[in-house]
């Protein structure tokens, strides 16, 4: 935690710093106008404060809408385009879910990707137009990756048990959700990236002695216009 606070509070130092030597050199008449024209504009405040949002990994949400906002209108001005933000906002957000369809899971390769599992031991859910509900009664459950584009699934796990060590379920929602029905002692973290959207833990957590501390479920992830919930029962 100390150590991600000092990489934000590097960051953020460093796009102040950076700001500032630009404002103080055009004022001292070092910078001239092609350059000015280039850096000096509104619009990169709000790109400024997205990156800072994205790279210190928190809000990472807000910070996507405000590169979207700020670049769209960094491009109509500095070409002379005419258009407004909504036509080119929603494509644009439409176009980023594509690409993280298309790559995300591509990159990298999960804990429960290298086990040898059961079919059961995993989630691997695809959901367009559709849904459905599923019971998890694994003993070793590892994660998985759930994807809902205009649907959504449920998932029953109140009868599952974590396998050892953190398990990953890698969501993606795009005007879709997902619920999730966990046993209240497992211990839920939550990483996901929103945009118009959310995934919450309403899950009533409970500790139990029987259940090693290090065994949590991680939920991480891209929701948009959708999201999701944990809960128990």
């Amino acid at each position: 935690m100390e150590n991600h606070q000092t990489q934000k509070r590097i960051a953020v130092g460093a796009v102040v710093l950076l700001a500032g030597l630009a404002l103080l050199l055009s004022n001292l008449g070092f910078l001239d106008f092609e350059i000015r024209r280039y850096i000096l504009r509104w619009q990169m405040i709000l790109i400024v404060i997205g990156l800072i949002f994205v790279f210190s990994n928190e809000k990472r949400g807000t910070g996507i809408i405000l590169l979207m906002i700020g670049i769209a209108f960094y491009i109509r001005d500095l070409f002379d385009l005419s258009f407004s933000f909504w036509q080119v906002f929603l494509p644009s957000m439409l176009i980023l879910a594509g690409i993280l369809i298309l790559f995300k899971h591509k990159i990298g390769c999960t804990d429960y990707q290298k086990k040898s599992l059961s079919d059961d031991d995993i989630i691997d859910e695809v959901n367009v137009f559709g849904g459905g509900d599923r019971t998890i009664v694994s003993q070793n459950f590892t994660g998985g990756k759930i994807l809902a584009i205009f649907g959504g699934s449920n998932f029953n796990m109140s009868r599952a048990k974590l396998a050892p060590g953190e398990n990953i379920i890698d969501v993606m929602a795009v005007f879709g959700g997902m619920k999730l029905i966990v046993p209240e002692d497992w211990k839920i973290k939550i990483n996901v990236i929103s945009i118009f959207g959310g995934f919450s833990d309403k899950h009533t957590h409970i500790k139990n002695s029987e259940v090693p501390a290090e065994n949590v479920l991680i939920i991480k992830g891209f929701v948009m216009f959708g999201g999701g919930e944990i809960k128990s029962y």
